[in-house]
């Protein structure tokens, strides 16, 4: 899905030329060219990045920044003038997290953009990670790690892997375990969860320990 941006700036010619540079770059782009609307717009609609003059009418880009930073964490980008220091730090302060200086080369600013949304895809990847002791799960690739080694695992194992982490500390029972990685319709026999389980901790042995733990006649249960 095309990543979307907000450019924010009063000059139209400006405003014009970068729209069309993103675009082709295949970003969604949305225009405001007073600070008031480009609030309102931040505000009501989801995006990716907002580019920020910082001179605009209505309502200034540094108090722009200040209110959507106020209740959002999408990156923002100041533009600003070339001799115009106190606004590059106060647009920091009010929490942008870069800038660049007018007039600026739009490839400059197009990688811009793309090393802000690199980090921030990294951050929120890493955010999905299930960590539980020497387990680390990426749900968004499917990738399981046991003690920074890469697990071969089936479907069936991934999925009862993941649930038994994600409810860490808690016991979960084989019906529940049935229920959620085989479905509600199954006519699996809740023997073969002992199987499956039989499977990961053969995967899973440190110090020739299992990390699942068994309670007896109730479930399972992997514990921090």
């Amino acid at each position: 899905m095309a990543r979307k941006i907000l450019l924010i700036e009063d000059e139209k010619t400006i405003s014009r030329f970068i729209e069309l540079e993103l675009r082709h770059e295949q970003f969604e782009v949305e225009l405001a060219f007073d600070g008031r609307d480009g609030l309102d717009q931040a505000l009501s609609q989801q995006f990716d990045c907002i580019l920020l003059d910082v001179m605009l009418p209505k309502l200034n880009g540094i108090e722009v920044c200040r209110r959507i930073r106020s209740v959002s964490d999408v990156p923002i980008i100041l533009l600003t003038a070339r001799d115009e220091v106190m606004d590059r730090v106060a647009g920091l302060d009010a929490g942008a997290d870069d800038y660049i200086v007018k007039p600026f080369a739009i490839e400059e600013l197009l990688a811009r953009i793309r090393s802000i949304l690199r980090r921030v895809s990294k951050t929120e990847s890493e955010n999905d990670l299930i960590r539980v002791r020497d387990i680390v799960i990426n749900p968004n690739s499917y990738e399981v790690f046991f003690e920074n080694h890469k697990l071969d695992l089936t479907k069936t194992e991934y999925d009862l892997l993941k649930l038994l982490c994600e409810n860490k500390n808690r016991v979960c029972t084989r019906e529940l375990i049935l229920q959620t990685v085989w479905g509600y319709e199954t006519e699996v026999e809740t023997n073969v969860v002992d199987v499956y389980i039989r499977h990961l901790r053969a995967k899973l042995k440190t110090n020739g320990e299992s990390i699942i733990e068994t309670i007896r006649g109730v479930g399972y249960v992997v514990r921090e």
